[in-house]
């Protein structure tokens, strides 16, 4: 005969600020081209690349800003 035991376990989830964690990057994607800046930790490396976009295409005025956040996530105590 097999026994097992249950516990309901609530998890909690954060962003990942461990010494050891991924870093937080930033990109930037020509909402008119596609045309995507190289993914930085530096948010001013990506807007100068947006930036150096515009002024060689002045007819591309938007773009999206992608962000890559890690998160962890862990148990935390009974539900």
């Amino acid at each position: 005969m097999t026994r097992a035991v249950l516990r309901f376990m609530r998890w909690t989830s954060e962003p990942d600020r461990e010494p050891d964690a991924a870093p937080l990057t930033h990109r930037m994607r020509c909402d008119l081209c596609g045309a995507r800046s190289d993914r930085t930790v530096v948010f001013g490396e990506a807007q100068d690349w947006q930036l150096a976009h515009a002024a060689r295409n002045p007819d591309h005025l938007t773009y999206t800003e992608t962000l890559t956040r890690p998160w962890r996530a862990w148990m935390n105590g009974a539900a």
